[in-house]
């Protein structure tokens, strides 16, 4: 499986939002964990694609390359764009 589309499947599997943040991932994953364990009665089966899941997401936040270029920013945060676009 290619990368992106082994993320894709990571991103459908645990039903994760596209925009998210580390932090946000970690938390994600503990909830989910928590509810699937196979010591807490959840299915070994799902329980091994939500870690495999997890793994592919965290390498893919921790590798990805960032861009501190204007337009990335004004990505990243459109509320400060429009309110400048705006200022007189």
């Amino acid at each position: 499986m290619r990368q992106s589309e082994a993320i894709h499947w990571a991103l459908e599997r645990l039903e994760f939002p596209v925009l998210s943040t580390r932090k946000e991932l970690k938390e994600y994953y503990h909830r989910l964990a928590s509810l699937s364990h196979p010591d807490k009665g959840g299915d070994t089966q799902k329980m091994s694609e939500i870690n495999q899941a997890y793994e592919i997401l965290k390498n893919y936040m921790e590798d990805f390359k960032f861009t501190f270029s204007d337009e990335e920013i004004a990505k990243q945060f459109p509320q400060e764009l429009h309110v400048n676009k705006f200022r007189f």
